[in-house]
């Protein structure tokens, strides 16, 4: 069996990634060596959290019906990529876009954050803000509609 150096570093900054994309766990390969860094359950699941999750759920769950529609929608604007979704240049900022909005095209809408890097996400077309469907600050998925624009 041959030594394995525990980078410590490498250890924190996965730790960090996890935190900053909400994943339960990663893990990294370099030839022979793998590091896998994962949450234990009862960080998910902890009683603190459950009512601040149950209180918006009639929210989430109409909006979780919306994406599968929208998501056929040809004013759909979908993710590019996987990350977190922000729809001001900072905190406490003001939005770059609320519903009712006018956007022309190439107007930055919203930032997605991943790997450390905030993405300027652009309108494809000029038109209305009718729908916003992700949530600032959580994580959205590639091909994800985010919003809609009329």
């Amino acid at each position: 069996m041959s030594k394995f150096n525990i980078d410590n570093d490498a250890i924190r900054q996965l730790a960090e990634l996890l935190d900053d994309t909400n994943l339960t766990e990663i893990e990294v390969a370099a030839g022979d060596n793998r590091i896998r860094v994962a949450r234990q359950g009862t960080m998910v699941a902890a009683a603190p959290a459950a009512p601040v999750a149950a209180a918006p759920a009639p929210v989430a769950a109409s909006v979780a019906a919306a994406p599968s529609d929208a998501a056929s929608h040809p004013g759909a604007v979908k993710s590019p990529m996987v990350g977190v979704v922000y729809f001001a240049p900072e905190p406490g900022a003001a939005p770059f876009i609320s519903v009712g909005s006018s956007v022309s095209e190439g107007q930055t809408v919203m930032l997605i954050e991943a790997m450390k890097t905030f993405n300027p996400i652009r309108a494809p077309k000029s038109g209305k803000v009718s729908q916003i469907l992700a949530t600032d600050g959580h994580p959205v998925e590639y091909d994800e509609p985010l919003i809609i624009i009329e």
